[in-house]
């Protein structure tokens, strides 16, 4: 893992198209402002492990449903 030390507004640059800037500081908390082309999604990893569990459930699901079909026609 690449550690950075950065001030209020200093930003990093990742790649040509994404900045990561630090906009304030206040306590031990942190507000980032991130320039990103749209197509890119970008997620609070809370929420994108949340979306993650989601998917696979959901994929767990469907494997359940083709093997209930494939046993019914196993019949």
């Amino acid at each position: 893992m690449l550690v950075l030390t950065r001030k209020k507004n200093e930003a990093i640059q990742i790649g040509e198209d994404i900045e990561i800037k630090v906009i304030e500081i206040e306590g031990d908390q942190i507000k980032l402002g991130i320039d990103a082309p749209k197509a890119i999604d970008i997620y609070r990893k809370e929420i994108y492990a949340d979306i993650q569990k989601q998917n696979n459930e959901a994929v767990n699901v469907s494997m359940d449903l083709l093997q209930l079909l494939k046993d019914k026609d196993d019949r």
